[in-house]
């Protein structure tokens, strides 16, 4: 029998442990989206969207997935580094503090990451060549025999226009890096139109499963179903690519689906909206 408590109540049963994970990595969401619209204050504005879209896949990554200092991860889509460096400083690997100086003068938080910062490897934004750099590292780790760390790249969809992916996607496919992880951040646009009104992708799955590559499709905006498409490794013994469907500046109702969410410099007006709404998407998803 339940011991009542000094009000005369049973105490709150405990949280099941996989709850409290989930509210762990949603509460982690939240601060990653309250850091990238604080940026995206500042005066020197932030590319706000495509930071948005990603926020949730970086939660489960640095709250769920990575395993510390031993797997790597390259934010290949280096214009979303504000988004990186919310997640940083949520997981406690960089003052959040240094958040505030993000882009200004002094400040090492740039417009997209450099290396010298607490989990950057390299320095990225230069699109086509993260996933590059990603083989290196499951290359070198095949070579060693290494079998436990993992290597994620994050992806834009705009940018699989760019040829270098493919030879990226191919090299990969062939040399069935199975300890590769690559993400594409699915949100249909990039930085004047939609992506396929620009250069086709779909059927994007079918085309990375042709590259020699396990594909999973996946909600990314769903924590579950990300942990689940993240954490598991491959079972084909090839490199996994993982297709996240998201909405470019998602949590931000008067930001969301529109090309104009790109690159933003919030007035203190819209700061304080952004903020509302955020703390009411809080509110709704306890």
């Amino acid at each position: 029998m339940t011991s009542p408590t000094a009000t005369g109540h049973p105490p709150a049963p405990a949280e099941a442990p996989d709850r409290a994970a989930r509210r762990v990595t949603e509460e982690a969401a939240l601060r990653i989206r309250r850091g990238i619209v604080g940026m995206a204050a500042g005066r020197q504005g932030a590319h706000l969207g495509g930071s948005l879209s990603c926020a949730d896949i970086l939660a489960v990554l640095y709250f769920d997935v990575l395993d510390l200092p031993g797997d790597s991860f390259v934010l290949s889509k280096g214009h979303a580094a504000p988004a990186l460096y919310a997640a940083l400083a949520a997981r406690g690997l960089l003052d959040a503090a240094e958040l505030d100086g993000y882009a200004s003068p002094g400040s090492r938080l740039f417009g997209h990451p450099s290396r010298g910062l607490p989990g950057v490897e390299f320095a990225t934004g230069s699109l086509g060549h993260g996933l590059a750099l990603g083989c290196g590292l499951a290359l070198a780790g095949q070579l060693r025999r290494d079998t436990g760390e993992r290597v994620f790249v994050l992806m834009g969809d705009g940018e699989l226009q760019e040829g270098s992916v493919w030879e990226s996607l191919m090299f990969a496919g062939h040399r069935r890096l199975s300890r590769l992880t690559a993400i594409v951040d699915r949100n249909g646009l990039q930085q004047a139109a939609a992506t396929e009104g620009s250069v086709s992708l779909e059927p994007l799955g079918d085309r990375l499963r042709s590259f020699g590559w396990e594909v999973r499709e996946t909600d990314g905006h769903d924590h579950t179903a990300l942990r689940t498409a993240l954490a598991t490794p491959s079972g084909s013994g090839r490199p996994v690519a993982v297709v996240a469907r998201t909405v470019k500046g998602r949590g931000i109702p008067f930001l969301e689906r529109r090309v104009a969410s790109h690159y933003v410099t919030l007035s203190p007006a819209l700061h304080r909206r952004a903020l509302a709404a955020l703390r009411a998407a809080g509110q709704v998803a306890r």
